[in-house]
């Protein structure tokens, strides 16, 4: 059984002195990030300074900002102080920031780090990157970075954050300060704890000690149907394949398998398209190349489950750091970490993609009959028995201002409670593919092979006089290396699932050349603005981290919507505004009960997928707009709800005491709500950016002329090869794209089983 780690290699951490310390923790040599000592102390110095060591009182004064409930909270205060003394600096936290950064960031950033850090070990370095706040009035006159003064070493960073000319500085900037605060708010000890949890108000005491629903399962869900290749070795892998019904023949470099369809991807479009052309009477195939984990496998710790659930461990970015996205990787996809809700295909947006992109299949009676199917299918329930803070936040905001606000239906019962499906569903209640449509696909003979990936589709040429090629099946290779060989499938068959952000580079890698495919890529941007409200002045109850986590939304307009994120402390630390060490953590103090609220665009302009991983994105002026009057509502409604404080996550950690504020100077203050996107932006603010779905890199269109694949599905350069994914919707949805990809893809597979059926004929 696949087991996610639930304890931190090191051993038990705690604070000694103001040290973060590990017993019988790794030692210097056991990490294999490959940065030098001197680059490693360097890091140091600059982690310290990002998260410096603070007055205990002052922390405490700030955290009861109008309440007592620290000062009566004796068990905390003992905590607070602990928090204040540990730094940014403190071991194992630099050399995990760096093993970090080597494995989650892009070749181009990990050689930007540590060339900066290579300059800033060095004098002249030093005075190149730092100018006059290096210098000092003894010999050698000017100092390397680790030897400075800690307020000097602050100012520095400050610099670079506003920096408006060298934005490679200010990129360097952002790596770090992400890197080395998702690291100091997610490593855990041998216990499953980190000691500043307590301090700033989180537990995840309700998911780790949660009861599964499954307690009476004997087996896992996928159990008859799963392979999975990093438990393999190449003779034991043989031997699955062979007993799971699959006919396969070895090489000397390959294991050949031979199915009627194989699909490459498990989430939202993969799980469908396996069940539907499973029940037809199909062998169908569906590799994944992320792991397979259930209910009992999840631990609620945010560390382990980024690292394991999603693709880069969530630590991902458009190329210039506009943009961080979220994508699902592993069994399910992102259907197993996303925020549950369920929200069908809008009208306007169907007659749109009908009529203006002329596809009759979104004007059909046959679409609105298969949302109907997938919503069932995914036990889907319009109503929520309890909310929690975040969204008790936005109703009673928008109660207080007049406005509007709609339920959102979720594929989790009414009384789903839990605030940490973002980091599989513990409870085993929230119901993505991998407990539904794959559990469908695997009771009719179906196989899941995980820790598996696409590496090229296999294309030969079309019949005589056809321009179209022929697809034949795949190449595949196992993450395990012990698993020497590759997987070669021979298909009918074969569809791309992996998502908008890989179909397109897997399209390319196998030398397809249609203009769209990669193009077109919508990421619904998302700005976020918080409200801090200390429970003794507001009579809403819970803390950010409980409760379902989209639950009400509110339409400011047509294309632009407000919802509640999922935040947890490392998450939660790497999107907040660093404009100070010390502010930093006084806000991270207060991180309970900060409660956030989003704007999400219908994003009009697009971006492109040059290769994997290769993203290039800039919002467009209406996009930013919209996204402006967003937040400026977004901002109305947290003060409407009782926030003390409000603001932004602009760079310069825009924000207003909303205490006897007037409407003049609220509004005066919303007039300054502007996006200026990613750390690359020209102006010397700017604002972090978020996606979690994203669309369209491979749209469909009527013809060739129109998009990537026709409107069954299929390649225009390929035949037998189709796309069942995020990435053939036209354009931009509004909404959670879940229902709308799963009924597309729902559509695309009874085209694949009828076409199949007539080729067999």
């Amino acid at each position: 059984m696949a087991r996610m780690e639930k304890k931190k290699e090191g051993g038990k951490g705690k604070v000694n002195g103001g040290n973060l310390l590990l017993k019988g923790g790794r030692r210097k040599g056991d990490y294999d990030h490959g940065f030098s000592a001197a680059q490693v102390g360097v890091l140091s110095a600059m982690c310290e300074a990002l998260i410096p060591p603070m007055d205990p009182e002052k922390a405490a004064d700030h955290v009861v900002a109008g309440g007592k409930e620290v000062k009566e909270d004796q068990a905390r205060r003992k905590s607070i102080e602990a928090f204040c003394h540990a730094s940014g600096g403190d071991a194992p936290v630099p050399d995990e920031v760096a093993e970090l950064l080597v494995k989650r960031s892009p070749a181009k950033a990990i050689v930007l780090v540590k060339l900066v850090l290579f300059l800033l070990a060095t004098r002249l370095g030093t005075l190149l990157l730092c100018g006059s706040l290096c210098l000092c009035s003894s010999f050698p006159f000017v100092q390397k970075f680790s030897e400075l003064a800690s307020e000097n070493r602050e100012q520095v960073l400050k610099k670079w954050n506003r920096q408006k000319h060298l934005t490679f500085l200010r990129m360097a900037f952002v790596l770090l300060k992400v890197f080395s605060h998702f690291t100091f708010y997610s490593l855990t000890d041998e216990d499953s704890q980190n000691l500043t949890w307590n301090a700033i108000g989180y537990s995840n005491v309700n998911v780790s000690t949660e009861e599964s629903s499954e307690e009476s399962e004997t087996e896992r869900p996928l159990e008859k149907g799963i392979i999975e290749t990093m438990h393999k070795t190449d003779s034991s892998l043989l031997q699955s394949l062979i007993q799971k019904g699959l006919k396969v023949t070895e090489s000397s470099h390959d294991f050949t398998v031979e199915c009627d369809a194989v699909i490459v991807g498990s989430g939202c479009g993969g799980g469908v398209a396996a069940a539907v052309l499973a029940a037809a009477g199909h062998k169908v195939v569906v590799i994944e190349k992320g792991g397979y984990y259930t209910s009992k496998d999840y631990t609620g710790l945010e560390g382990p489950s980024m690292a394991q659930l999603y693709e880069s461990g969530g630590i991902m970015s458009s190329d210039d750091g506009n943009v961080m996205l979220l994508a699902g990787s592993t069994v399910g996809g992102g259907t197993a970490v996303n925020w549950s809700a369920c929200i069908r295909t809008p009208p306007a947006v169907l007659r749109e993609w009908a009529e203006e992109h002329r596809l009759p299949l979104f004007a059909s009676a046959e679409y609105e009959s298969t949302m109907d199917a997938v919503c069932e299918r995914l036990g889907v329930t319009e109503n929520c028995v309890r909310e929690g803070f975040q969204n008790q936040v936005l109703r009673k905001g928008c109660k207080n201002l007049g406005l509007e606000v709609v339920p959102v239906a979720r594929n989790s019962p009414s009384d789903h409670f839990c605030g940490s499906c973002c980091f599989g569903c513990k409870a085993g209640e929230k119901r993505g593919t991998d407990r539904t449509w794959l559990v469908d696909a695997v009771n009719h003979g179906a196989v899941v092979v995980s820790a598996c990936k696409a590496e090229r589709f296999i294309l030969e040429k079309g019949k005589k006089g056809s321009k179209k090629k022929r697809c034949l099946g795949l190449i595949a290779a196992s993450m395990n290396e012990a698993i020497t060989k590759n997987l070669k499938f021979k298909a009918k068959v074969t569809v791309a699932a992996c998502g908008a952000l890989f179909t397109p580079p897997l399209m390319a890698a196998s030398g397809l050349t249609n203009r769209h495919i990669g193009k077109n890529l919508h990421l619904h941007p998302v700005a976020l603005a918080w409200g801090y409200f200390p429970e003794s002045v507001t009579d809403l109850k819970g803390k950010i981290f409980e409760g379902g986590i989209i639950t009400s939304l509110h339409k400011v307009k047509p294309g632009v919507i407000l919802e509640t994120p999922a935040l947890g402390p490392a998450s939660f630390s790497t999107v907040f505004p660093w404009v100070s060490g010390q502010a930093m953590k006084q806000s991270m103090l207060r991180y309970g009960r900060t409660a956030h609220l989003f704007a999400l665009v219908r994003d009009r302009g697009s971006g492109e997928i040059q290769a994997e991983k290769r993203i290039t994105y800039e919002l467009n002026e209406p996009d930013k707009e919209n996204l402006k009057g967003g937040l400026r509502t977004a901002l109305r409604i947290l003060v409407a709800a009782g926030a003390v404080e409000v603001g932004t996550h602009r760079s310069d950690g825009q924000k207003m005491k909303c205490k006897g504020v007037k409407e003049e100077e609220l509004e005066e203050f919303l007039d300054t709500v502007g996006v200026a996107s990613g750390p690359t932006a020209r102006e010397e603010v700017w604002s972090m950016l978020c996606s979690a779905h994203q669309m369209g890199s491979c749209r469909m269109g009527a013809t060739e002329d129109d998009g990537g694949v026709d409107e069954k599905g299929e390649s225009w350069e390929a035949a037998g090869l189709f796309v069942c994914d995020g990435s053939v919707i036209p354009t931009a949805i509004g909404v959670n794209p879940m229902i709308t990809i799963q009924s597309v893809s729902y559509c695309i597979s009874k085209r694949i089983v009828e076409q199949m059926k007539r080729n067999h004929e």
